[in-house]
């Protein structure tokens, strides 16, 4: 038995994973039991756990492979600013020394950290560095049912590259073709999410989502930002952008080509003038990609695509790739950001380096995704009986009639089964849940649930064998990373007075038989459910739908905005009291809002940054 422990840290999401002879044994984001959403810190928990879970002490792991190379990195950031020089000074000096301190050598630092872990770890010649790019083609490919594929990337920036071409065939992956630093769609991206108010790196998912509330009017002043050549590649205008050497993304320029200032979250309300901006840089985003995509397919002739990278999370542009038909089968890793790294580094050296075989298992190589922490019936009843929670227990046929009914009743249910999801998406372990039916859920759960923005959509879980007739899809889309449209005998039309409102006034129009997870443009980031993945949440869908009719639960992630979704009993109980949910299901446990002590009742509205 061979061990190799990945590990990504430093920048953001932090996460670690354990394969044992090249399978994922476990993985989680550092975030989960720090409770600080993205966490870069090393990842010292997340390693204890993956070590705890695969019986391993550090000294009896293998190798370590950290997911990107340091000094690689430090030479971009000494050329961008030779490059720029005078301008940057600033953001230079704030960089070099934590470089100096922390990131330059990495290998003596990660080594210290790593014995705190278990003092018979002595020595660092088992620490590799993988190449950030190849980390995260490497994320796509080997987990992927594919004996062949070409392996698109799309970041901010890793050591240089910012996109990447990679071919993989059995038990090899080569990058082939590499856009460099400064010219990143990632940033590019970012940069509309920094304008339009909200964080970068953790708010651009807002950007998507609120893109359909608004038309693309400025796609002409965008592309006088980025300049698309007709196989995809670009270059972006560095004269309105201050990322390369500041401490904001844009700059004035930037700001007299749109005509206002950056959004102040604080002061401002997302306007029309905000939709249509988040609409038109969405356009965009999804002309590169599909060009990219249409020139490998063409170049290579492979008609497997893999996706990795931030920009794979856009799963509104991954549903376009998939539309046009350009590949025949699309794969995307559902950790694709800088978490997935961790996987992706490991998965490098176990292949790539130490020329293992690649047995290719059509099931799910990631396991559904489900790597995290778990908890027995035992020790869920031990912590909240510590709390103070007031609960029944109930046999498994109980539980899943029960939480039908509530649903059938339109109550919101915490639900915390199983294994904690790798990535950054809820998949039926850690999961808020609703009747798709209701007209003002995705309202209720956003405001008083969620404590977030009213326009922010919800998922559907759907069973997989009921998907071709609700959604224009016949793909499994396990990880919640395709975005389809909703069939036409489950619509409802707009009347033409309804068409004429503008932005967030259509949020309150019922526009399906599942207005819940109906985002304006008719369209839903689906998650198809099977027995296979998840059995516990395959047969509490399949019990609503034999009530209802539905084969459809409203699926969002277990936490209120700004918080890390829930890895704990304690966490699950906490956002259960501090919001609005009314029960919470949680192994064989039911917990009821209205029976526990209210003293125990948490102010959730405030403790989180707004994220």
């Amino acid at each position: 038995m061979k061990s190799i422990l990945g590990i990504s840290a430093f920048y953001h999401d932090s996460a670690a994973c354990l394969l044992k002879n090249g399978e994922i044994i476990a993985a989680a984001q550092e975030e989960r039991f720090t409770r600080i959403k993205h966490d870069a810190s090393y990842p010292y928990n997340a390693i204890e756990f993956v070590l705890e879970y695969s019986k391993l002490k550090l000294s009896e792991v293998d190798q370590i492979v950290f997911f990107e190379k340091p000094f690689l990195k430090f030479e971009r950031l000494l050329e961008t600013y030779v490059a720029f020089a005078p301008k940057g000074f600033q953001s230079f000096s704030k960089a070099i020394p934590i470089w100096i301190k922390e990131k330059l050598f990495q290998k003596n630092y990660l080594y210290k950290k790593l014995k705190s872990h278990d003092s018979n770890y002595n020595s660092d010649k088992n620490i590799f560095f993988s190449d950030h790019h190849l980390s995260h083609a490497s994320s796509a490919f080997f987990p992927s049912p594919f004996k062949e594929a070409v392996v698109l990337t799309a970041d901010g920036v890793g050591e240089w590259a910012t996109t990447t071409v990679a071919v993989g065939k059995d038990n090899d992956l080569k990058i082939k073709k590499e856009i460099h630093f400064p010219h990143s769609l990632g940033l590019l991206y970012s940069a509309f999410t920094y304008y339009t108010g909200f964080k970068v790196n953790s708010g651009e998912y807002k950007l998507m989502g609120l893109a359909p509330y608004g038309n693309p009017l400025y796609v002409d002043k965008v592309k006088q930002l980025v300049d698309i050549k007709p196989d995809g590649t670009f270059r972006i205008n560095q004269k309105y952008f201050n990322y390369a050497t500041g401490l904001t993304m844009t700059n004035i320029k930037f700001h007299k080509l749109f005509g206002r200032n950056p959004r102040n979250p604080k002061r401002e309300k997302i306007t029309q003038f905000h939709m249509d901006i988040a609409a038109s840089i969405q356009k965009v985003t999804e002309e590169i990609m599909i060009k990219l995509s249409r020139s490998i397919r063409e170049e290579y002739n492979i008609k497997n695509l893999c996706l990795a990278g931030g920009v794979a999370l856009n799963c509104v542009a991954n549903g376009k790739i998939l539309n046009e038909k350009i590949f025949d089968n699309v794969w995307i890793q559902p950790a694709a950001g800088d978490a997935g790294g961790s996987l992706g580094a490991a998965l490098a050296l176990w292949y790539l380096e130490n020329g293992n075989i690649r047995n290719i298992n059509n099931s799910d190589m990631m396991k559904g995704s489900y790597l995290g922490n778990e908890y027995s019936q035992v020790e869920i009843e031990s912590e909240l009986k510590q709390i103070g929670a007031n609960y029944e227990t109930f046999d498994y046929e109980s539980i899943l009639n029960k939480t039908s009914d509530y649903l059938m009743k339109d109550k919101a249910i915490g639900w915390f089964q199983g294994r904690m999801e790798f990535g950054p998406r809820a998949l039926g372990g850690r999961s808020i849940l609703a009747d798709p039916r209701s007209d003002s859920m995705q309202k209720n759960l956003n405001l008083k649930v969620k404590y977030r923005e009213s326009f922010r959509p919800f998922a559907p879980s759907i069973l997989e064998e009921d998907l071709s007739k609700w959604f224009d899809i016949n793909v499994e889309s396990p990880y919640m990373l395709l975005v389809a449209n909703l069939n036409s005998e489950k619509k409802v039309e707009m009347t033409d007075e309804q068409k004429n409102l503008f932005g967030i006034e259509k949020l309150n129009i019922k526009r399906s038989e599942i207005p819940a997870v109906t985002h304006v443009d008719y369209t839903a980031r689906i998650q198809t459910v099977n027995k296979e993945r998840n059995r516990i949440y395959y047969d509490l869908i399949n019990k609503f739908k034999e009530k209802s009719g539905c084969p459809i639960l409203v699926n969002t992630s277990f936490n209120v905005r700004g918080e890390p979704i829930v890895n704990t009993p304690r966490d699950a109980f906490n956002c259960f009291m501090g919001t609005d949910l009314d029960y919470l299901v949680i192994g064989n446990c039911i917990l009821d809002k209205n029976k526990q002590n209210l003293k125990l009742k948490r102010d959730y509205k405030n403790k989180f940054e707004l994220d």
